[in-house]
C-alpha cells in the first residue's frame, strides 16, 4: 500500500509558484495563495512567486530563470492550461521539458474526472523536468490546484511516500550531463 514511511525524514523541498493570468494581482490571486498556503502547510520552502501574463516568451523567460536557480527544486504555475487562444502554458513549458512526464496530466485529469466528469477535457496540465528541475502546469481554478496538489503532489514531494517519490529522484534528474562529462 502506498503511504508514508515514519522511517525516512521530512525533506523540505524549495518550490516557485507562477501565475500565469492578464488579470491576477497578488490581493485576487486565490489559486497561487492556494499553492503557497499548502506547500507552506506540508513543511516546503515557497522560493519565489510571481504573475506573469499569458504569453510565452513572458512565461518561458520565468522558468528558465527558476531551472537555472539552484535554490528552486520545483516550479508549479496556475492558470492557461485551457483550451482557448489566450491559453499558452502548456505550450511554453512543454518547449522546455528534456523529459514530460505524461502520467501527471493523465492522473491530474482521471482524479478531475472523478469531481467535474467530462469538463476535465479542457484542462491542458502537464508536469515535465528541465534542467534538473520539476515543472508542474495546472489549471487556474482553486478546485483544480487544491486537486492537483492534495491528491498527486503533497504525496510525490514528499521523500517518506512510497513506493517511490520524485524527491529521491532529485539527485539523479541530470545524470546524463555527468555521463557525458566522463
Amino acid at each position: 500500500m502506498p503511504g508514508i514511511d515514519t522511517s525516512r525524514p521530512f525533506i523540505a523541498v524549495r518550490i516557485a509558484v507562477l501565475t500565469v493570468s492578464d488579470t491576477r494581482t497578488l490581493d485576487d490571486d486565490r489559486s497561487g495563495q492556494t499553492l503557497v498556503d499548502r506547500l507552506e502547510a506540508a513543511g516546503h520552502i515557497l522560493s519565489d512567486r510571481k504573475i506573469i501574463r499569458d504569453e510565452i516568451p513572458d512565461i518561458q523567460s520565468v522558468v528558465k530563470d527558476w531551472i537555472k536557480n539552484e535554490d528552486i527544486d520545483v516550479v508549479i504555475s496556475t492558470g492557461g492550461t485551457g483550451v482557448t487562444g489566450r491559453d499558452v502554458t502548456p505550450e511554453a513549458f512543454l518547449a522546455l521539458y528534456e523529459k514530460e512526464i505524461a502520467g501527471f496530466g493523465e492522473l491530474f485529469r482521471m482524479l478531475s474526472y472523478q469531481k467535474i466528469g467530462t469538463s476535465t477535457i479542457q484542462s491542458r496540465a502537464t508536469g515535465g523536468v528541465a534542467g534538473g528541475t520539476f515543472l508542474f502546469a495546472l489549471p487556474g481554478s482553486t478546485g483544480a490546484v487544491k486537486d492537483a496538489w492534495d491528491d498527486i503532489l503533497v504525496h510525490q514531494l514528499d521523500y517518506r511516500f512510497m513506493p517511490c517519490n520524485f524527491v529521491e529522484l532529485f539527485d539523479r534528474l541530470q545524470e546524463h550531463e555527468k555521463r557525458s562529462k566522463s
